[in-house]
């Protein structure tokens, strides 16, 4: 029963951490455009670049 009391409010404090971090993921822009980060490497040009020496 007393790790009960060390455990809870440990928990909690781990589910507000990650809600917080949750929230400002999505206020801050994180997942505006998921889209382009995965087509991105699509579109590489290696033309400009010399092969190694």
């Amino acid at each position: 029963m007393d790790a009960l009391f060390l455990l809870l409010p440990i928990s909690l404090l781990f589910v507000l951490g990650i809600g917080v971090a949750f929230w400002w993921a999505i206020f801050s822009g994180q997942f505006d455009d998921t889209q382009d980060a995965a087509v991105a490497i699509l579109k590489d040009d290696d033309q400009g670049r010399s092969g190694p020496d």
